[in-house]
């Protein structure tokens, strides 16, 4: 089912690990774990799990960077087979809440992002038509769908030389989540033009779909450009999906308007027995609001909170996730969750956060108690699912390692036969002193720095200080938003300054190969920053470098210390024997230098055109159209920052 595209084959232990991973499973093993050092090519031995057991499979992690970046790689991996991405759609996101202290209710706000909802509804209805599919999700895959059952049952199959009512196919159209726009036509949309109908997938990116009738007959059928209209492939058959995966038949939004009715009722007379009028007025008008809306227009805002009755399910049962996507099939599928030491503990703590929040709702009128039915899934749900599970991680936690014993699967030895680096433990009471005349040492070999504080103000303080001492230095931390620590990273790479100061935004996710030394400054504090799996990770970025050495600053060597320690010579010893035996010279990684996000072609259209409202409105379109069309490709490309400036564009151009 899975054609792997690369020019590499597995080397080192990957060979060892894929083995064990596909044997494991094969066998029925519900867990495993692949433990990889950094730089090992754990992504590598992931796509050759994939392709060996031939199971549609969900990889999910904890933070869109990182999800986004595997997207990338699987897209090269995977180019033959379905690859979708599934995140959170909103651009930004602001959930209701009533804080009763301050009598403040903050009203829900949010921004929606039409590509990746467009990329959304690609994962579902791929997954539902094919089964060589691979999606990369955020925390977002445990969130409520819809009942997969009702979106199947929404489908629309079109056939040339078969018969449709041109009216009925329409009015189904309507029902299906699609609108009428033969003005501005866009996904989502349908247009009629006498005998041909067009049609704009909600999840196609560049083409649509196209009808021409003879009387009731479908003549022919083909997609055509959406920017050119030209013709691009002939179709005999063709299955049209709903535009949302919360879809539901007309039986069904009639049976959940009165479910809904019954619970407002039997929650106005509690509040009334309780003499709370404040709250039964609040809820009566906002329900009663809602359930208008839902009776004209089939939606409201703030539909999710009526989930389980358009779902149809019983209150506290486990809501439809991606996972029910799955499911419906009933076929094996594997979950592989990346970097599990953080993302196993994010998915735990999921669903507390979410439920306190709604509970307070609920409590003071502001919603149904049937709310609290729309909610992630609670961590035993997620953990118990019918799936093979892999968890991937330099430093697993406790709980995937018994989780999985025995399958737990070592990946010691990198490709480039880099060691993990040398580590020295010097004391902390002149560490900026002795750290200033190592880290000169390093820069003049040509090599960078990245040094990691516990607090903001010692980053800070420690930049300053050695700027004023001559050399180039920056800090990072999570107040610099993300083109900028784009920017930062770039500019350490180019040598545009030498050494990166931060705090824990140096562990996962940074390879960069000019680094020779990190050194981790109080390393003897003990805490979630220097605890093993944080050192462990902070090592491991001086380990994509031939000359990589670690200094760990410290008055005592901690528990956490002496098992970093422990763990990083384990390995170091293993792979210099390895590569002893096979006469193999450890190279530093050799790796391209990302493209800035700030780029010049991004630069806004209408300053660089001076004569552009003179210009004719016709000019005017035809460069809308060029400009929709980077767009398009920039957001395919996961380039969003370039395509939601290229969407600002488009709006100044047509406000012209």
């Amino acid at each position: 089912m899975f054609e792997l595209t690369s020019k590499f084959k597995p080397s080192g232990d990957q060979a060892t690990a894929i083995k064990g991973i596909v044997s494991a499973i094969k066998a029925g093993a519900k867990y495993t774990t692949l433990l990889g050092v950094t730089g090992s090519g754990k992504t590598f031995t992931m796509a050759n799990v994939i392709k060996e057991l031939g199971m549609p499979t969900l990889i999910m992690t904890h933070n869109k960077s990182l999800a986004a970046q595997l997207y990338s790689e699987f897209k090269g991996f995977f180019s033959k087979n379905h690859v979708e991405y599934f995140i959170s759609y909103y651009d930004y996101y602001q959930p209701e809440a009533y804080i009763p202290r301050q009598d403040l209710f903050i009203e829900k706000d949010s921004a929606i992002n039409d590509e990746l909802e467009r990329l959304r509804l690609s994962a579902t209805a791929n997954l539902l038509s094919f089964d060589d599919v691979i999606v990369i999700a955020s925390v977002s895959a445990n969130y409520g769908l819809g009942n997969p059952a009702e979106y199947q049952g929404m489908v629309l199959f079109l056939e040339v030389s078969q018969h449709y009512c041109q009216k009925e196919l329409l009015l189904k159209l309507v029902d299906m989540g699609y609108k009428r726009n033969d003005a501005y036509f866009d996904r989502g949309d349908f247009r009629v033009n006498g005998d041909v109908v067009d049609i704009y997938p909600a999840y196609f990116n560049d083409e649509v779909l196209r009808l021409e009738f003879f009387g009731d007959e479908i003549e022919s059928m083909y997609h055509i450009d959406a920017i050119t209209g030209k013709k691009t492939r002939d179709l005999s058959k063709f299955t049209l999906y709903a535009t949302s995966q919360f879809i539901v038949g007309e039986n069904r939004l009639k049976s959940a308007i009165k479910e809904i009715e019954k619970e407002l009722d039997e929650r106005l007379e509690f509040y009334q027995k309780e003499n709370r009028l404040v709250e039964y007025q609040r809820l009566k008008q906002r329900v009663e609001f809602d359930l208008e809306m839902l009776k004209a227009t089939g939606m409201t805002k703030g539909i999710e909170n009526y989930a389980r009755y358009l779902t149809g399910q019983k209150a506290g049962e486990t809501p439809y996730s991606m996972f029910d996507y799955y499911e419906i099939k009933d076929r094996p599928y594997l979950v592989i969750v990346d970097e599990s030491h953080v993302s196993l503990p994010q998915f735990r703590g999921m669903f507390a956060g979410d439920r306190s929040r709604k509970e307070v709702l609920v409590e003071y009128g502001f919603r149904l108690p049937s709310a609290l039915d729309n909610r992630p899934l609670m961590f035993d749900e997620f953990i118990n699912k019918k799936a093979h599970f892999l968890f991937v991680s330099a430093t697993p936690n406790e709980y995937e390692l018994e989780l999985s014993s025995p399958h737990i699967y070592e990946q010691i030895l990198r490709p480039t036969g880099l060691l993990d680096p040398e580590i020295e433990v010097l004391p902390s009471d002149n560490q900026v002193e002795v750290l200033y005349d190592r880290a000169k040492n390093v820069i003049e070999s040509g090599n960078r720095v990245l040094i990691t504080t516990l607090t903001k103000k010692m980053a800070e303080e420690l930049s300053k200080y050695y700027l004023e001492l001559g050399l180039k230095v920056r800090y990072m931390h999570s107040d610099i938003d993300a083109i900028e620590r784009n920017e930062l990273i770039r500019g350490l790479r180019r040598g545009e300054y030498d050494i990166l100061i931060g705090i824990n935004l140096l562990r996962e996710g940074l390879d960069l190969p000019e680094v020779a030394l990190v050194a981790v400054m109080d390393a003897d504090k003990e805490g979630f920053l220097r605890s093993t799996t944080s050192l462990i990770q902070t090592m491991g970025r001086a380990a994509r470098n031939e000359h990589g050495k670690v200094l760990l600053f410290a008055n005592k060597i901690t528990k956490s210390m002496k098992e970093a320690m422990d763990v990083t010579l384990r390995r170091r010893k293993i792979q210099d024997e390895y590569n002893k035996a096979h006469k193999i010279i450890p190279k530093s990684v050799a790796r391209s230098i990302e493209e800035s996000l700030h780029d010049e072609a991004n630069e806004p259209l209408y300053n660089k055109a001076k004569k552009l409202e003179k210009m004719p409105a016709s000019e005017r379109a035809k460069i809308v159209k060029e400009l929709r069309a980077q767009m398009l490709e920039a957001a395919k490309n996961l380039e969003f920052e370039k395509a939601i400036a290229l969407r600002e564009e488009i709006k100044k151009l047509k406000d012209l």
